[in-house]
């Protein structure tokens, strides 16, 4: 079975556990995939990719919620009620 690979970057398990920190900035700053016998296993992001990324999901579940809330009928309140 074939596996698509996501990234430019590759290293195999055996890589990684000799020097991860290596492994980790050999791609400068861009993701890896680690590989188990040929097929990725998972992917080694690095922290600022990571949180962009973290970043970018929590913008898409409020803008689903904003979206589905467009259309609620509006209440006016003053801030002295609040």
């Amino acid at each position: 079975m074939t596996t698509r690979i996501l990234t430019e970057a590759a290293a195999s398990i055996s890589e990684l556990k000799a020097n991860p920190m290596k492994v980790a900035l050999s791609a400068n700053g861009d993701p890896i995939a680690v590989l188990n016998r040929n097929e990725p296993a998972f992917y080694c992001v690095p922290a600022e990719t990571y949180e962009f990324l973290m970043d970018h999901v929590e913008d898409l579940e409020l803008l689903a919620i904003a979206e589905s809330r467009k259309n609620e009928t509006s209440v006016k309140v003053s801030l002295n009620d609040l």
